[in-house]
């Protein structure tokens, strides 16, 4: 796994962190909290991410392409200003949530980027976009080039668990600014694991990724096969249900499909890059692995029409002609 060390930093630098942002007033001390940019504070996940760290106190400056789509986050308190660069100004965290590893270097590095506007070599990068590994080391060695603390942490969870501060975040990259990072992550999610050198959360992402695409291919084909031949699927669901057959996961998909309630709590276009980078990262490692290969390509199918539809619309290409099902 890739390890690129951050240019300038010691194993002291989480106390120098610390020392930057505390004051010293009338003989007591006083930690105040950094100020942090969000990039991408329009979508699901980063607006929730941004709202939650308003809320819990942390003074958030935000940037989204569609600038309308992030005014709201204004009632609590967040600045949404016009360019990354905008953003950098005072920044001493920036996160990035975004659709792709183009994106987030863009928005980084290209006209009127993050990087225009930073000031100085002591800003953390916490990239928490579902990139892949290469996205990941491609970002490692942009902030390496440019001075900055680069951490990976990606989050496992969609719209709900970031909108209730329950995500899990897969965070790897410098020991040292684990003190510093746990309160923004406290603030976003109910787990952080910190698993190694930066690209480490990466690959643990991906690695999930495929259980749960898999799963909701699963549960789609399932339900096809069930209407398609005459079966209730909610036989089928009772079936397992409370058994070790049975998931959660598999029962809330279920039932938005068959409810065919598919707002979008994780859009199958992105799902399908996900899965895309899964192969990817497959294929670097000489791994034969035909079912996220299949799943992939499904995904992909099916993102032509349904693209902006949760992911369980997968079943729609499996049962274009589908309706609603009802119980007798």
């Amino acid at each position: 796994m890739m390890a690129i060390a951050p240019r300038g930093r010691s194993a002291g630098y989480d106390c120098d962190v610390s020392a930057r942002l505390c004051r010293r007033k009338m003989g007591s001390e006083t930690c105040m909290k950094p100020k942090v940019a969000l990039l991408g504070a329009g979508g699901a996940m980063g607006f929730a991410m941004a709202r939650n760290l308003a809320r819990s106190g942390f003074p958030v400056v935000a940037w989204n392409r569609s600038s309308e789509k992030a005014d709201p986050l204004a009632r609590d308190g967040v600045s949404v200003l016009g360019s990354p660069a905008a953003a950098a100004e005072g920044a001493e965290i920036v996160i990035t949530m975004l659709s792709d590893a183009d994106a987030v270097l863009e928005v980084m590095d290209g006209h009127q980027g993050f990087l225009t506007g930073a000031g100085g070599d002591s800003v953390i990068w916490v990239q928490m976009s579902t990139i892949g590994v290469s996205g990941t080391e491609h970002c490692a060695e942009l902030a390496q080039r440019k001075g900055l603390i680069y951490v990976d942490a990606p989050v496992l969870g969609s719209r709900e668990p970031a909108r209730t501060a329950e995500l899990v975040v897969m965070a790897s990259g410098p020991a040292d600014v684990r003190g510093t990072l746990e309160p923004l992550f406290d603030a976003l999610g109910k787990k952080t694991m910190w698993l190694g050198p930066a690209g480490a959360g990466s690959a643990l992402k991906l690695v999930a990724n495929v259980w749960v695409v898999t799963v909701v291919e699963g549960v789609a084909e399932t339900i096809a096969l069930a209407e398609g031949s005459g079966v209730d699927p909610r036989d089928f669901l009772e079936a397992v249900s409370g058994g070790p057959l049975d998931l959660p996961y598999m029962q809330m998909k279920a039932k938005a499909i068959l409810e065919h309630d598919f707002e979008p709590s994780f859009r199958l276009e992105l799902a399908a890059k996900d899965a895309a980078l899964a192969v990817e990262l497959a294929e670097q490692h000489d791994l034969d692995l035909p079912l996220i290969s299949t799943v992939c390509e499904r995904f992909a199918e099916g993102a032509v029409r349904h693209g902006d539809r949760d992911m369980a619309a997968t079943f729609l290409t499996s049962a274009p002609g589908a309706k609603r099902r009802q119980r007798a």
